[in-house]
């Protein structure tokens, strides 16, 4: 079965030091871990003939360049501003690390990779029948991509040490959660049982 691996939201402005995240004061520690992490999974599947995915989370400018920003999303997070994580920016891009691996980016406005985006269409395009799922955060972006894999039937795969959440027991509750309509593994088990 073709394996694609899905990188949610490993962008420089999530993690990156001089990203909208750190800047607003919000940096994710253990967010930056998982580059390294998952890198070995992703060549793994490429070397499988699979395929690596990317969303970047994108705040579109509306008519006068300001960000289309959500109204919970404003709430939380009230130090975003104009062009943070904006289309074919820097902060939008993946991390540097991964850069390399990723064959292709969706790009997405809310939580699932899935939701108002291309991305089912080149899964099922690429015959891709088993998504591996990581990234940022295990509870938002992660969570919400793999159910709506596992709605589309998917063999939905989560690599639990290559997703974060801002606090320890929030990732694992998600993880605990998710357990219920995907395959919860650490990277290295994925590698020698997801790919068999």
């Amino acid at each position: 079965m073709k394996t694609a691996l899905v990188i949610i939201d490993l962008q420089n402005d999530f993690l990156a030091p001089d990203g909208a995240y750190a800047r607003g004061g919000c940096a994710n520690p253990e967010a930056l871990r998982i580059p390294a992490r998952v890198l070995p999974v992703a060549r793994a599947i490429k070397a499988a003939g699979g395929m690596v995915v990317a969303s970047q989370f994108t705040l579109w400018p509306d008519a006068s360049g300001e960000p289309m920003v959500s109204p919970h999303l404003q709430r939380l997070r009230p130090f975003l501003r104009r062009g943070d994580f904006a289309p074919g920016s820097r902060g939008q891009a993946c991390v540097d690390e991964l850069q390399p691996v990723v064959d292709v980016c969706v790009q997405k406005v809310a939580y699932s990779a899935f939701f108002n985006t291309q991305l089912d269409w080149l899964l099922r395009k690429a015959g891709v029948g088993r998504v591996a799922v990581c990234g940022i955060v295990t509870n938002g972006g992660v969570a919400s991509t793999v159910r709506d894999a596992h709605m589309r039937d998917y063999d939905t795969w989560v690599i639990a040490d290559g997703c974060a959440a801002f606090k320890a027991e929030t990732h694992a509750t998600a993880l605990a959660d998710m357990a219920s309509v995907a395959r919860v593994v650490d990277a290295a088990t994925f590698v020698q049982q997801g790919l068999a």
